[in-house]
Formats: C-alpha cells, structure tokens, sequence
C-alpha cells in the first residue's frame, strides 16, 4: 500500500520555524522595538526629503508641489568651479586620517596588550579614554588656548625655540595637520576598546608556544597578535572608507576661518553653507545625496574586494 508524503512548501516551513524562534525569544524581540522605532522615524521617514534634489523646492509651495527639475541640481554642482576644490579637500582630509588616524588606536591596543601591570594599563586607559566624551567644541576651545599666535602656551614655547611665530589656527598648511593632530587625541582611545576586545579572545597557548620557539616580542605581534585581530581591521576599515566623504561637520567648522577657508572647505560644511546659509535646499540636498550614494557604493565595493582576499566582510 502506497502512502503519499504531503510535501510543506518551504516557505510555510520558514515561516513555521521563525514563528518558534519569535515564541523562544519573545523578549528579545520585544527589546528590539525601541530601536526600530528609532530608525523608522528619525533616519527612514526623513528620506522622503531626499526628493527635493531632484526639485527646485521652494518652503511655500511644499515638497509635494514644487517644480520638478531633474538631475539639474547635480549637474549644477558637477559644473561648479568649486565641485574640484572641495572633493579635493575632503579626500586629502579623510586619506590623511585612514593613513594616521585609523592605524593609532591599533598600535596603541598592541601596547597596552604589551603591559603586564594591569593597574597601569587600566590607568592608561582611562586617561586615553576620557577625550572621547568632550565634544569638538571643547576641543577646538583648547586648541585655541594651546596654539594661539598671541599667548598660545605651545606657539610660544616653538617660537622660543626657534624664533620663528608660526599662526597654526590660520596658516592654510597648517589645517589639516591639526585636524588629524585632534581626531588622534580625540578618538584615539576610543577606537582602542574594539581592539582590545579582540585581543582579549586570542588563545594564550599560541604566545607560550611561540616564546618556547625563540620568538621574540616582536614576532609574537607580527605572527599571532596582528593575524588575530585582522578580521576586525579590515571590517573598521570598510566602515572608515564607506564615510570617506565625511569628514565630520563640528570639527571643520569650528576649526575654519577666512584665511584657511581655501583647504578647509569640504562637502560637510559646503553643505550647511549652501543650504542653511544661502538657503539653496534643493541644491544642498543633491550635494548630500550624491556624498551619500559614494559611500555607499565604496563600501559595497570595499566589502567585496575584502571578500575576494578571504576576509569576511561586513555581510
């Protein structure tokens, strides 16, 4: 006698197996629920805005009802004399920070993964820390104090050294030096939690193996520390290039003055000027667009040449 299976079709299948896992972890999902909300209100239901790059937008008629231009807002930017100059400030300020700033918080988790007394690691680790939490106001506040032409404590003790006064808040050369100089100070304990992080799950058997061995400090590190953490480098890496674009808007705007508003001018604060200042919002957003779709397409592209060496990636 012949008996027939009925086959489930497997989607039900999937749906069967999501409705257990939702019934096993009901909390977890419920804990879920703020975040969700956060992201649907405050950064998807914005992107309805985004329409405006493609209208002449004027704030009386409305999104809905303001002329439909096009592409003609990007093609007013691509022939803008200072489309060149401003893409160039921005890459030479975020290639500047993946070559300087990116590499310290990981040389920095090396040496203090390096410190066998703890209490001094930790106190290091506070004291690195503690930046992170003043926001750029604060920040650029000291830098002023510091490096101020006129009784800056740092521009005085160069100018008794050498005898020469140099201006670092308005000297053009001199700007992009000091943002890197304060997104490493800033950040750079920060950015070091991830790393130690990932320090913390390398197999300790490797080092006692590696020290019967004859290796030294250094080949330890080249060998078994930077190969453990390397995975995590790289996916860092692929969000660091994903918002090349980005310089940040607080730190170049507090830091831009009249004199050193040639190097300084990038995509985040052009963006304000344009928009909030000259009041040009359909303009500003198809800047902003058009910064935004590079990132994406940098990290998609990142993420797949990552796989190509064998990395995992960020998906």
């Amino acid at each position: 006698m012949e008996t027939t299976i009925k086959k489930v079709p497997k989607t039900k299948e999937q749906w069967g197996s999501f409705l257990n896992h939702f019934k096993q972890n009901k909390w977890l999902y419920i804990l879920t629920i703020p975040g969700i909300i956060y992201f649907a209100v405050f950064r998807y239901a914005p992107m309805y805005g985004l329409i405006i790059a493609f209208k002449d937008y004027v704030p009386f008629l409305g999104i809905a009802d303001s002329p439909w231009v096009g592409t003609q807002n990007f093609m007013d930017f691509f022939n803008n004399p200072d489309f060149f100059r401003i893409l160039w400030n921005t890459l030479m300020i975020a290639f500047l920070n993946i070559f300087f700033s990116f590499p310290a918080p990981i040389f920095l988790a090396l040496l203090l993964n390096e410190l066998r007394n703890k209490l001094f690691q930790r106190t290091i680790q506070t004291f690195v820390y503690v930046p992170h939490f003043l926001s750029w106001t604060i920040v650029v506040s000291l830098w002023h104090i510091l490096f101020n032409i006129d009784h800056g404590a740092i521009t005085q003790f160069i100018a008794s050294l050498t005898g020469v006064e140099i201006d670092f808040l308005s000297d053009p050369q001199w700007f992009r030096p000091m943002i890197v100089m304060q997104s490493i100070w800033k950040e750079i304990g920060w950015g070091t939690i991830i790393y130690l992080a990932a320090l913390s799950g390398v197999d300790q058997e490797q080092y006692e193996a590696a020290i019967m061995d004859g290796a030294g400090r250094f080949r330890r590190v080249w060998h078994i520390t930077l190969p453990a953490i390397r995975s995590t480098i790289i996916i860092m890496l692929i969000m660091r290039i994903g918002s090349i674009l980005s310089t940040g808007f607080d730190q170049i705007f507090l830091m831009t003055n009249q004199l050193n508003r040639t190097v300084a001018d990038v995509f985040d604060t052009y963006v304000y000027m344009m928009g909030i200042t000259n009041g040009a919002y359909s303009y500003s957003t198809a800047v902003g667009l058009f910064k935004s779709i590079v990132g994406i397409i940098l990290v998609l592209c990142t993420n797949k040449l990552a796989k190509r060496f064998g990395e995992s990636g960020l998906y």
